[in-house]
């Protein structure tokens, strides 16, 4: 057998606010050094709202040594650049109607270089550029067919371009 509650009294009842403290807030003013919790007073600081995003952050600084870095590997690049550029055979960019100065007295190598015909160094003007492997013999009948009025024939092989350069003075 039960006994039925005391009269007056529920034991189920949650414990009411004391009187004279409005609902929703604690019963003791915040302790500073203390978080805040929703619901004190004073949260959430006047201004701000709660769970506010945090602010972005900045970017990383670049330091003076991965600067120094960078300036070292562009300077590397561009003499590798320049050093491309100005060690290339110009006669393989020859055109017919170009003219050329031999900037060396090695006859095995002459050195061909394209310049302006205007330029004092011009030598020779190009009458024919031809693609494919030739020797001396068959260079001077190619650029008969293809040139009537040459002078000197220069041909270049061994790098993948293989042509044929039809001369004379200008």
């Amino acid at each position: 057998m039960t006994t039925p509650p005391p009269q007056g009294q529920n034991p189920f009842a949650q414990a009411q606010q004391p009187a004279g403290q409005p609902q929703g807030q604690a019963p003791y003013p915040p302790q500073p050094g203390y978080p805040q919790q929703p619901g004190q007073p004073g949260f959430p600081p006047q201004g701000a709202t709660p769970f506010a995003p945090a602010p972005p952050q900045q970017g990383r600084k670049l330091s003076f040594k991965t600067i120094k870095n960078i300036v070292i590997v562009l300077i590397v690049a561009g003499v590798a650049i320049g050093g491309y550029i100005t060690s290339r055979d110009d006669a393989d960019t020859a055109k017919v109607g170009d003219c050329m100065h031999r900037g060396s007295t090695n006859d095995s190598d002459p050195d061909l270089e394209v310049v302006g015909c205007s330029d004092a160094k011009a030598q020779y003007v190009v009458l024919a550029k031809i693609k494919g492997d030739y020797s001396a013999a068959t260079a001077e009948s190619k650029c008969e067919e293809q040139a009537k009025d040459f002078q000197y024939s220069y041909t270049e092989s061994g790098d993948g371009t293989n042509f044929l350069l039809c001369l004379k003075d200008k």
